[in-house]
């Protein structure tokens, strides 16, 4: 769920920038677009420690 949220949101980013760059008005100001990057960058680390703590305590069970 966080890479899909990570991703939802990296794919807003990107499109508003191509909006911006054809309408030369973006639709986002840039406050916005740091809030849309930094919640992307938020959700993708949840999910990058929720997968190694998954991992971990697979490599924990196998070992017993």
């Amino acid at each position: 769920m966080p890479y899909l949220i990570a991703t939802i949101l990296l794919m807003a980013f990107v499109l508003n920038v191509v909006i911006g760059a054809v309408w030369k008005t973006p639709p986002v100001n840039v406050v916005w677009e740091m809030l849309i990057l930094l919640g992307a960058a938020i959700a993708f680390s949840i999910g990058i420690l929720r997968s190694e703590a998954k991992r971990n305590s697979e490599e924990e069970k196998a070992s017993k």
